[in-house]
């Protein structure tokens, strides 16, 4: 047994690390929450989550009110005990974003805890798959960027070895997006993976018209085309596409996966760690996805998604947005056009906490 003595929560703010803008937004600032958590057998667990910049003290105020006080006393070691304990004195709040990211903040760090008492990495406790697993990159594509730029960021990738690279689209007229894809594709070649992400921005019959406007360029996937909450707008662009359809950043239960998957509205699932509620509801997702032969390719915290795509045999893809650079002491490990899960246990992300304490805003 190993007693929770103390649990906190509390709220970073970090700047981001470059401008970007997609056909719905801009990404203003990560709003970071931290829970950590100690037990009596001396070992601290540290986990987060995160929004773009917004929501971050409801997240916390959740945190503080209801769930963090329901640690204390409980078993650290047993994780799906007490995240369904926390998801149950939640139910007027569930299933819905502020719950999920507060309930991921607990979840990390008691998979911390874990992984630190079985002296382990987490892509070991979580499954352990593989070491290292490709990598591709979304921080040359965004949307303001310009033809130009997009073609020089996407060399770059292809020169370094990456396997793929994402494009945002969402341009007025399809054309000036389909102009800017065809110029990368050119660029790089044909061996070289492109996705393209519309942040949920179209409509169903503007999804489709694009959709086979993009067909010549031969993407890996077209990603969030429609609202997430529209599947039966998915189920119809997927059967009118060969490009495959990408969904799940914005989603937050795992039976929300199960209606895409079921009805064949997805092809690549983007689970993402934190707005799914944390690590114990990720993995859950991933083997319904293995169930449905559908590859794992998840959305952001690639410092965290690196372990749980090794982890699993159906991860496909990390993405590569670095945003914990200025809170870590370590950055994560590419080689080769790979990215290498950490070997230390626990979490494998080095915090540096004289950072973490200089960007408290609570």
């Amino acid at each position: 047994m190993s007693t929770i003595v103390n649990a906190r929560a509390y709220l970073v703010d970090l700047e981001v690390e470059t401008v970007r803008t997609d056909a719905v937004q801009s990404f203003l600032k990560q709003e970071t929450v931290f829970v950590e958590i100690d037990t009596d057998d001396g070992l601290t667990g540290t986990g987060y989550s995160y929004t773009i910049g917004t929501g971050g003290g409801a997240v916390l105020s959740m945190l503080r009110n209801h769930l963090v006080p329901r640690l204390v006393g409980q078993d650290a070691a047993h994780i799906e005990h007490l995240w369904m304990d926390l998801f149950a004195s939640t139910r007027a709040t569930t299933v819905g974003a502020i719950t999920s990211l507060a309930l991921a903040a607990v979840d990390t760090a008691l998979w911390d805890i874990k992984c630190k008492s079985a002296g382990a990495a987490l892509w070991e406790v979580a499954g352990g798959y593989r070491k290292d697993v490709p990598l591709y990159d979304t921080e040359g594509g965004w949307l303001h960027l310009t033809q130009d730029e997009l073609v020089s960021g996407a060399v770059a990738s292809r020169d370094a070895g990456w396997g793929g690279l994402k494009l945002k689209v969402g341009k007025p007229n399809h054309r000036e997006d389909l102009e800017r894809l065809l110029a990368v594709r050119a660029a790089v070649g044909d061996r070289m993976d492109i996705m393209v992400d519309a942040n949920q921005s179209m409509t169903s019959a503007e999804a489709i018209r694009r959709a086979r406007a993009f067909e010549e360029v031969d993407l890996f996937w077209l990603e969030e085309p429609l609202p997430a909450d529209d599947v039966a707008g998915h189920v119809r662009l997927a059967q009118s596409t060969s490009i495959p359809i990408a969904v799940g950043e914005s989603m937050y239960s795992i039976a929300q996966f199960r209606d895409y998957l079921e009805r064949g509205a997805a092809s690549i699932v983007q689970v993402d760690v934190a707005r799914i509620g944390g690590i114990t509801p990720w993995l859950k997702v991933a083997h319904l996805a293995e169930a449905f032969n559908v590859s794992v390719c998840p959305h952001f915290l690639m410092e965290l998604h690196v372990s749980l795509v090794a982890a699993i045999p159906n991860g496909r893809y990390v993405e590569h947005i670095p945003q914990l650079r200025s809170i870590t002491n370590t950055e994560m490990v590419i080689r080769d056009g790979r990215a290498h899960a950490p070997e230390t246990p626990g979490l494998g992300i080095d915090w540096n906490r004289d950072a973490i304490d200089n960007r408290r805003v609570d």
